[in-house]
C-alpha cells in the first residue's frame, strides 16, 4: 500500500508552518531582546510550544482526509 499525496502535501505544509513561525518569532527578537530575562524565557516558553497546535487538523487531515472529526 503506497502513502496518498496528503501524506506528501502534510509534511510540506509542516515544514512551512514551522518556517513561518520560526521567521515570526526571530522577527521579534529585537523588541523581546529588552524586555526581562525572565519575560524573555516565558515568551519563548510559550513560543516553542504554541507552534504545535495547529498541527493536530494536519496530522488529522493527513491520516483521514478531513481536518475535523
Amino acid at each position: 500500500m503506497e502513502p496518498s499525496w496528503r501524506k506528501t502535501a502534510g509534511i510540506f505544509g509542516i515544514l512551512a508552518l514551522i518556517t513561518m513561525w520560526s521567521v515570526a518569532v526571530a522577527s521579534l527578537s529585537g523588541t523581546v531582546s529588552s524586555w526581562p530575562v525572565l519575560a524573555q524565557a516565558l515568551f519563548y516558553l510559550v513560543a516553542g510550544i504554541a507552534w504545535v497546535l495547529p498541527l493536530r487538523p494536519v496530522l488529522r487531515w493527513m491520516e483521514t482526509g478531513q481536518f475535523r472529526r
